[in-house]
């Protein structure tokens, strides 16, 4: 039975303090972080495109009055108003918020405009906010346009002295835009820069048409338009398919052009970057494929550039393809990127979700409907005030004579005023505070005046508010003005990049990419390879030839050709595997080179049949020791990996044994086995197989082959003769060894090597 009475020594529980498990506690305190980071820090409105540091900032110099008629005023009281009264976080993210609403190479439209250091496209910092000064622009204006007439909600700070709007009115589509990108948890967003001409004209085509569909908008909308300019090299499917998602990326460009120098000499201009990307980063990694010679055409980079960009990309030789030279720079550093799209907004819920081109919109459309009924609204309001007080006047010029006297006699006017002429409190209250001057003919005239253009107004404020149609036509009017503002012909409103489908990717050759020199392949008996400077004599014995060369104790020269660093140089083994090395990365030919097993997954046990340049011929017969075989494409042989690939398959107890290069005018091919026993049979009867096991060539009692060849049936067979001599030994006539595939054979002629090797 347990007590109920409390442990006098447990420690008196501290108020506030509850009791909960650890990861429930984390995971509910976690959740109000990751939601107050994607709703109030990272994610901008559908509705006017901002996150809540920017809303602020541009209301904090609205209230300092900053407007773009008006001077500049440090950036320091800026921010301060900002961090003390609306936003209570770091001055220096504050900053950077504001640095980056008047960088004219970050937005399309800027928001702010800023005189002094305020960062470049290369990558500098901007100054500190002590030595910067800024205000408004006209596109802000717009944005805000709207916040005196009670367009928007006012909610109060985070401390209640002060009020801030919980979004601008503006009808600049401000979203899509200037774009916006932000890194929330869980969730993020990525929104490239468009032109607000072509928005406003697809927002046009919403009001026409509100059924309109994604095809029906892309008509309006090309595309990106970013403030660097630039080229949108994906097709108009992609792009489609893009917005009607609203996830994917864009391909963008850099813009260049030929200078012709004369006498045949030419430098690429890049005269636009990729948005983002930094111009000094972009051209010291240029810089580094020149010292790593990754891309040998091209010889030198320069940054000329001033108010403009100017980038000289300086070709190898003036027999370089220009277009080869920018396809590869393009593939090779960030002269071409990926713009990703993310649309993923706050609706007008504050729910995140991701929206297509068109939701978003439609979205910021019922907004500017919501906007424009909250302004007509407002302005009914105060037009009924207005008119409240006319009669109020009026009624009082009509009886000027005994308001006076009122006015005059009685200690107390105003409750005798309301009784005698029904007046509320407010229209007596004015009648008493006219001013004697108020009191002329002309004043009166222009109260009826006023009171009838008051009241047309009102007239036509309530039909607009009472039809769907008018407040269309009203909207369709309205964007029309800012149509002029932002228009394509407009300095502003022009469009700046290009979107245009670019040709199909061109292969660049090897040679483009690595320095194309002579070298000397050598492997050892043990495996270890080398490549050597040059084009060694290799049937020298007189100081040049491999004999000549250093190898380790009880190791010697196995297989040593010619080859050029623009090579593939392909390795045969006895399991029937081939791999690929590129002759470039092979070890120099100081010291013993290193193992070959390093480079690739090869056996440790599997022996190498043969090594050699993939360029030596364009088709290889490949045969088995138990005399099977077939021919093959080099291209077949040629593996992406360190594992290699299988091309022979020999049967159980035999072994991949030659790889022979075939002669294109080759009509034959030559076998002999360890028997001593010659055949040959034209070279047609053998299949042409990326993979197997192949047909038998020649039949073996006892023993297996010993070497296979292919020649010119009509130029006969030749072979070496033994000794230094050099001389070589031919038949002909090699009809007596001529039969079937597959047959045994007959000895050799006289002379033939007793190795058995052709």
């Amino acid at each position: 039975m347990t007590s109920d009475v409390l442990d006098p020594a447990a420690p008196a529980p501290v108020p506030g303090q509850t009791d909960a498990p650890f990861d429930s506690a984390l995971s509910e305190r976690y959740l109000v972080y990751a939601m107050s980071t994607i709703t109030a820090r990272s994610l901008p409105d559908v509705r006017d495109g901002l996150k809540p540091v920017h809303r602020r900032l541009l209301w904090a110099m609205r209230l300092l009055k900053l407007d773009p008629a008006q001077g500049y005023k440090k950036c320091a009281r800026v921010v301060g108003d900002v961090i003390g009264k609306y936003h209570p976080h770091g001055d220096q993210s504050v900053y950077d918020a504001m640095v980056r609403l008047a960088q004219d190479f970050a937005l399309r439209y800027p928001l702010v405009d800023g005189q002094g250091n305020f960062g470049n496209i290369d990558g500098d910092n901007a100054a500190a906010y002590r030595y910067t000064e800024a205000r408004l622009t006209q596109v802000a204006i717009d944005l805000m346009d709207g916040l005196d007439e009670n367009a928007t909600d006012l909610k109060p700070t985070y401390n209640g002295e002060e009020e801030e709007p919980e979004l601008f009115p503006g009808l600049f589509p401000n979203l899509l835009a200037n774009g916006a990108s932000g890194i929330a948890v869980g969730m993020a967003t990525s929104i490239p820069p468009h032109n607000a001409a072509e928005l406003i004209e697809a927002a046009l085509l919403l009001i026409d048409d509100p059924t309109a569909d994604d095809s029906a908008i892309m008509t309006k909308i090309a595309g990106p338009d970013f403030p660097t300019g630039g080229l949108v090299v994906d097709s108009a499917v992609s792009i489609a398919e893009t917005y009607a998602t609203g996830r994917g990326s864009f391909r963008v460009r850099a813009r260049w052009h030929i200078e012709d120098l004369g006498r045949g000499t030419w430098n690429a201009i890049v005269s636009e970057i990729p948005y983002g990307i930094q111009k000094g980063k972009l051209i010291e990694a240029i810089a580094a494929i020149i010292n790593d010679k990754k891309l040998p055409i091209l010889a030198d980079v320069r940054d000329e550039s001033d108010s403009e960009v100017r980038i000289v990309i300086e070709p190898r030789s003036r027999t370089v393809d220009a277009d080869m030279l920018m396809e590869s720079l393009f593939r090779l550093s960030d002269l071409e990127v990926r713009v990703p799209l993310n649309l993923n907004v706050l609706d007008a819920r504050r729910t995140p979700r991701v929206m297509s081109l068109r939701e978003a919109l439609t979205a910021w459309l019922d907004h500017q409907f919501i906007v424009l009924q909250r302004k007509s609204q407002h302005r009914l309001d105060k037009i009924a005030d207005r008119v409240e007080l006319l009669d109020g006047y009026i009624i009082a010029f009509l009886n000027l004579d005994r308001v006076i006297e009122i006015i005059r006699t009685e200690d107390e006017p105003k409750p005798i005023m309301i009784v005698e002429f029904a007046l509320n409190d407010r229209q007596a209250e004015a009648i008493l505070n006219m001013r004697l001057r108020s009191l002329r003919r002309l004043e009166e005239m222009q109260l009826r005046k006023e009171r009838d253009t008051l009241q047309e107004e009102r007239a036509g404020l309530e039909a607009l508010l009472g039809s769907d149609a008018r407040q269309r036509t009203r909207m369709k009017k309205d964007l029309g003005k800012l149509l002029v503002r932002y228009g394509q012909d407009t300095k502003l409103g022009k469009r700046r990049t290009t979107v245009a489908e670019a040709a199909p990717a061109r292969d660049i050759p090897l040679e483009a990419m690595i320095d194309r020199e002579p070298i000397t392949v050598i492997l050892s008996q043990r495996g270890w390879i080398r490549a050597m400077k040059g084009h060694i004599d290799l049937a020298s014995k007189n100081g040049a030839g491999t004999e000549a060369l250093k190898f380790k104790e009880g190791d010697g020269p196995a297989f040593a050709f010619h080859a050029q660093t623009t090579d593939k140089i392909l390795l045969a083994a006895e399991t029937g595997r081939f791999y690929t090395l590129g002759a470039d990365k092979l070890p120099g030919g100081r010291g013993f080179g290193e193992p070959v097993r390093l480079m690739i997954d090869l056996d440790g046990e599997a022996g190498i049949v043969d090594l050699f340049p993939a360029s030596r011929s364009e088709r290889h017969l490949v045969a088995a020791s138990d005399g099977r075989g077939f021919i093959v494409k080099t291209a077949d042989l040629l593996a992406e990996t360190r594992k290699g690939k299988t091309v022979v398959t020999p049967r159980a107890g035999a072994r991949m044994f030659r790889v022979k290069p075939i002669d294109p005018l080759a009509d034959y091919v030559g076998v002999i086995g360890d028997n001593r026993r010659l055949l040959v049979f034209p070279i047609a009867e053998l299949p042409e197989m990326a993979r197997g096991q192949g047909v038998q060539l020649q039949r073996y009692r006892d023993g297996g082959l010993a070497d296979v060849t292919s020649f010119v049936f009509a130029q006969g067979l030749s072979w070496a003769m033994g000794g230094d001599s050099g001389r070589t030994r031919s038949e002909p006539d090699m009809g007596p060894w001529r039969a079937a595939r597959g047959a045994a054979g007959r000895m050799p002629p006289n002379g033939f090597p007793r190795d058995n090797l052709f």
